[in-house]
């Protein structure tokens, strides 16, 4: 059966997804939504359609490196789409202000922003023809983009300009801005007067909209209030105390429906968010909420004024309404019935532990350092943001029936799923242990049962109910029922882990050992002694009696379970190994490190295949496919990386150029046989066959062929390369010396016409020299004994020819 189990030799990176929001600026076109990433240096582009979620870096700098802090050199500090959506203008560290065409993806214009310090808004006109830009030192600029110059500044802002937008009505010449100072400023930009001034903020004013006949303006702020202004006399109609700090408010077009509700013509409708993590629609004359947000995603802020939704953007286009949270996802509802259309999960800070589930592993779960967790379509990688717990999610597992995830609350909970709506619910909630619960595990045969282990070293064994309270509810949950406890370590407990058989149990501890329970009545089976740090992961074998454990020792254990003895010990991490999963029927396994590396290994062998090296940290998570070809990676570089098995791939390849090496080669002894020496030449140059090289100059020099010198300057550059690094390495043997300095000679010739660019010639050189001296004090040596022979031979001429004459 082992003979047809094909082991894996090689897994390459199939998919890299990282951050692509990690806070700033948000902008909405009609069919994409833009997002500004600072660390990155660029600005994203983020399909929004239900077929894909493919970012598209467009706003890069060529020339952006990051300097010696890891800082890059001209990030991007904030930016505005065209209402057309044509082009984008971003502002940069260096003060630079870029204007791109979203097409091509180039910049277009390019100017200095002469702001004394950052720019922190930029705003296009109604028109798209001006462009306007505030900065920390209180002023506003208006730019002509196409012309590249200032047409105006306007002062009177006080600190930091927050918020910048253009009158809609094109024709009226007006900007408005807001700083530091709780009031809401209105220039002509054309001759540059303040023409209006709203003040009845208490605080920062964080967001203002027009009514849709332009005569009113409503604001928000962090004073927790609502204003309608009469924008022509500049009085407060209306004041509404929302009791919530507010970031973003929006007034809704007429006739729109929302929730199913249609909103009456000549009102004033206004959707605002803030700190509460909830949208809510106020009528803005008759102040009374028309909608509250039921089904939000977004948890609310932990403390008072503190960020929950950070920016709300509307699609008049496609009616629907997108939220970005404080922990960088952009959530986007459709207005009409206010479900979830589709959630980008931005940034997914550390990653704790991955699963996988679903018909044919359809489906990523993921535990972040977050109290949501987030479940992936692998087929799409649409997100969903799945709620409940009220702290810090550390582990999930599952079964073809369940979800199961426990957290920092003390907590663990059960889930159904929904394969077909892609819908995630809560039906049962465990509520007996006293700490964090740092590991669960459901049963994958019967499903019947579940465990979990906690930071108060208990080990409980949970009873799955066959029937649930059908309700949303939280108070109102099915209970699981604690059926078995046992205090099964003498310090925190890392991991738990369910035989494939749903009989015996493993727990791994900071107390160095791990132990072996029977399910039935949590009795003690054995205990695994021998690691000389922490117990981070314990995995049974899917075909042996054998349990792995990996640990803070840098090595990873085989343990046998009939006699508690160690089998295997590999060694081969540098720092903690965190987490291995068995591979090939338990023959190999995949490993990873604190050092942020992967390692493919032979049990049979305990060697080490393949090191992986894509991480930039510690890797807390691993998770393997059913079929093994794919596994996924996470870890606290917040980076989820998706692995391919291309064992058969790498095979066929070699194997394909293993035949084309072999035809290669003997049509070059072909070559050689018939004498056709130049042509072998380039053949073997192009085989990189430094000996079969050395025989065919020695058989151009020997058969005194001409043509060498103009055959060595029809080759390729990459051949005069590879013809020099066999000239140097020929020159190294004394036999040898004479084609080595005949090549040398010829491509030094090249080099001087500038007919040849070597990269490295230093170096060449610097190997070259020694042997040719040897060779020429050699050679020198040679010519002198020569010319001593050829005078004693002159000076015996006559004594010969004498002695001739006498005889």
């Amino acid at each position: 059966m082992s003979a047809k189990i094909k082991l894996k030799e090689v897994y390459e990176v199939q998919n890299q997804y990282k951050a692509f929001y990690t806070g700033g600026t948000v902008q909405w076109s009609s069919e994409r939504a833009g997002t500004a990433v600072p660390k990155l240096g660029a600005i994203n582009l983020i399909s929004v359609s239900d077929k894909s979620s493919e970012q598209v870096i467009f706003g890069a700098n060529p020339s952006t490196t990051d300097d010696d802090d890891g800082i890059a050199e001209d990030s991007v500090y904030t930016f505005a789409l065209a209402n057309g959506g044509e082009h984008v203008v971003s502002a940069h560290r260096s003060g630079l202000l870029r204007m791109w065409d979203v097409a091509s993806r180039q910049v277009v214009k390019m100017w200095r922003g002469l702001h004394q310090g950052p720019t922190t808004r930029l705003a296009f006109s109604a028109g798209d023809q001006l462009v306007a830009s505030g900065g920390t030192d209180t002023t506003v600029r208006i730019w002509d983009p196409m012309q590249q110059v200032c047409v105006g500044t306007l002062r009177g802002c006080v600190g930091v300009v927050s918020l910048l937008v253009f009158h809609p009505d094109e024709e009226r010449k007006v900007i408005l801005a807001a700083g530091d100072d709780a009031k809401i400023y209105a220039w002509n930009y054309e001759t540059r007067e303040l023409v209006k001034t709203f003040a009845g903020h208490f605080s920062k004013v964080t967001a203002v909209s027009f009514s849709n006949d332009r005569k009113f303006l409503v604001s928000a702020g962090r004073d927790k209030i609502l204003v309608l202004w009469d924008y022509e006399t500049q009085q407060s109609v209306k004041t509404i105390p929302v009791y919530e700090s507010l970031e973003s408010v929006i007034v809704l077009p007429d006739g729109i429906r929302v929730n199913g509700q249609k909103l009456k013509k000549g009102k004033i409708y206004a959707a605002c968010a803030g700190e509460e993590g909830l949208i809510k629609v106020w009528e803005m004359t008759e102040t009374a909420i028309v909608f509250k947000q039921s089904n939000s995603l977004v948890t609310k802020s932990a403390e008072e004024g503190g960020l929950a939704i950070t920016e709300m953007l509307l699609n008049r286009q496609t009616s629907q309404l997108a939220v970005v949270s404080a922990d960088h996802n952009i959530i986007i509802h459709d207005l009409e019935t206010f479900d979830c259309f589709k959630q980008l999960s931005g940034f997914s800070d550390e990653i704790l532990d991955l699963i996988l589930f679903g018909k044919k592993d359809r489906f990523l779960g993921m535990a972040t350092n977050s109290n949501d967790f987030k479940v992936y379509d692998t087929t799409t990688m649409n997100c969903q943001l799945v709620k409940g717990h009220t702290d810090i999610v550390l582990s999930l597992s599952a079964n073809d029936q369940f979800m199961l995830s426990s957290s920092k609350d003390n907590s663990i909970r059960l889930w159904q799923y929904n394969a077909t709506k892609f819908e995630i619910h809560c039906v049962a909630i465990g509520l007996k242990h006293t700490n964090a619960v740092g590991s669960v595990s459901l049963s994958k045969i019967s499903g019947k049962f579940c465990a979990s282990v906690s930071q108060d070293r208990c080990l409980k064994v949970w009873k799955i109910p066959k029937e649930f309270n059908q309700t949303s509810d939280e108070k109102e949950l099915t209970r699981l029922n604690c059926t078995l406890t046992e205090l099964a370590h003498e310090k925190d407990i890392n991991c738990v882990s369910i035989s494939p058989n749903d009989r015996l149990l493993a727990t791994g501890s900071q107390d160095k050992t791990a132990k072996l329970w029977d399910v039935s009545n949590l009795s003690l089976v054995g205990v695994f002694r021998g690691h000389k740090r922490g117990i981070w992961a314990v995995r049974f074998s899917p075909i042996d009696q054998i349990l792995l454990t990996n640990a803070a020792d840098c090595s990873i254990k085989l343990w046998s379970l009939t006699d508690m003895t160690c089998l295997k010990s590999l060694e081969g991490h540098e720092s903690s190994v965190l987490r291995v999963e068995f591979l090939s029927n338990g023959m190999q396994l995949i490993s990873a490190g604190a050092d942020g590396l992967l390692k493919l290994w032979s049990i049979k062998s305990s060697e080490c295949i393949q090191t992986l090296d894509k991480h930039e940290s510690r890797i807390w998570a691993l998770c393997v496919t059913e079929d093994e070809t794919v596994f996924y990676s996470g870890g606290s570089d917040s980076q989820l990386i998706k692995w391919k098995d291309v064992t058969d791939e790498k095979r066929d390849r070699e194997m394909t150029e293993r035949k084309d090496m072999l035809l290669q080669e003997q049509e070059l002894n072909n070559l050689v046989n018939d004498k056709k020496l130049l042509k072998a030449l380039r053949l073997s140059l192009n085989l990189n066959r430094p000996l079969m090289t050395l025989k065919i100059i020695n058989a151009v020099i020997k058969a005194q062929e001409q043509g060498l010198p103009e055959t060595v300057q029809k080759l390729s550059n990459d051949h005069k390369e590879t013809l020099l690094k066999h000239a140097i390495e020929w020159n190294t043997n004394s036999r040898n010396c004479r084609p080595a300095q005949l090549v040398l000679n010829i491509l030094l010739q090249e080099i001087l016409a500038g007919a040849f660019q070597v990269s490295e010639l230093n170096k060449h050189l610097t190997a070259a020299l020694p042997y040719t001296e040897r060779h020429f004090a050699r050679m020198t040596e040679y010519a002198k004994d020569l010319k001593f022979i050829e005078y004693t031979l002159q000076c015996m001429q006559p004594h010969a020819a004498r002695a001739t004459n006498k005889s």
